[in-house]
């Protein structure tokens, strides 16, 4: 953080800022945890496109799910100084999901508990709704008309991606393979284009903050709203079963029950299709398709890419 950055957050709280220490954040931000005066901490997450867009999906998510509250949004300026736009938020205190899967030392069926309250969560992430699909305009969370059917959408989105993949990540008959497997799937999502519900599109275990609550758990917030869209839910369930081969064992079990009671149960239940998990999978290939683009040396993309290598072989294994 440059120094105008944190006397802006400064001022925005009414209290000075006297410490900083880097988080993990998102694919276009810098993320801090802040210490204040005279105690308590703040988060602040730095840079972005459009941090009062993603505020506002967060404050509509919070309705549903555990979401940090937004206490700041501060626009990027260029004069006097440069500062980079900034949204402050509560500090909520709690353990990343990837370091209690990647940790050891949890039994299965408590891992199968934690699963599935982690899918009830992010299902209840989709009981969010709006008018129609698409990407959000505004801070009204406008949802754009132009925009074509997801079904429609995903063999150019896949062509296009494959061309600005760095040419050592994937071999020409690995993209071409992809594109085709692509347009073969394609029209399965005629069956969700309607859908209308909010996705968080980043679900994974670095952006879900858990406890332990005596023999079960919590999820203690969803972070990194930065991606979401108006669209259909089951890819956030996909988005998380993705990497799911490096998980413990009883988590992705506990997980797709989990999300299945989610969807079936409480205020806002509604009927989930017998076929979820697989059109999880197909919406999943927008996000695949795109990570394989990032630079060479970028971890989550070079994951990404052993998924491609693999489903054209064997798809959705």
């Amino acid at each position: 953080m440059e120094l105008t950055e944190t006397l802006r957050i400064s001022e925005a709280l009414g209290r000075a800022v006297v410490g900083a220490r880097p988080l993990a954040g998102g694919f276009s931000h810098e993320t801090a945890l802040l210490e204040l005066a005279g105690g308590g901490r703040v988060v602040a997450r730095l840079g972005g496109a459009a941090p009062a867009v993603e505020a506002a999906v967060m404050a509509a998510g919070r309705a549903r799910v555990p979401v940090p509250e937004v206490l700041h949004v501060l626009p990027a300026v260029v004069e006097p100084e440069e500062a980079r736009a900034a949204m402050v938020l509560e500090y909520v205190p709690g353990t990343p999901l990837s370091h209690v899967l990647g940790g050891g030392g949890v039994d299965r069926d408590s891992l199968t508990a934690l699963g599935t309250e982690v899918g009830r969560v992010v299902a209840r992430v989709g009981t969010v709704t709006f008018d129609r699909p698409g990407f959000f305009t505004d801070d009204r969370l406008t949802v754009g008309r132009d925009e074509q059917p997801w079904s429609r959408q995903l063999p150019e989105v896949a062509e296009a991606c494959v061309a600005a993949v760095p040419e050592d990540r994937l071999d020409a008959a690995t993209r071409r393979a992809w594109v085709k497997l692509c347009e073969a799937h394609a029209p399965a999502l005629e069956r969700v284009d309607h859908e209308a519900c909010l996705v968080h599109a980043d679900i994974n275990p670095k952006n879900i903050l858990v406890s332990r609550t005596g023999p079960g758990w919590r999820v203690d917030a969803v972070l990194d709203w930065e991606f979401a869209y108006s669209g259909c839910p089951y890819g956030d369930a996909a988005n998380m079963l993705r990497f799911g081969d490096a998980y413990p064992d009883g988590f992705l079990d506990g997980f797709r029950a989990g999300f299945r009671t989610g969807f079936r149960t409480g205020e806002h239940a509604r009927p989930l299709d017998a076929d979820w998990e697989y059109l999880g999978r197909v919406l999943d290939l927008f996000a695949l398709s795109d990570l394989v683009t990032r630079p060479q040396g970028h971890e989550v993309a070079d994951a990404a890419a052993e998924v491609v290598r693999r489903w054209v072989v064997r798809p959705f294994t």
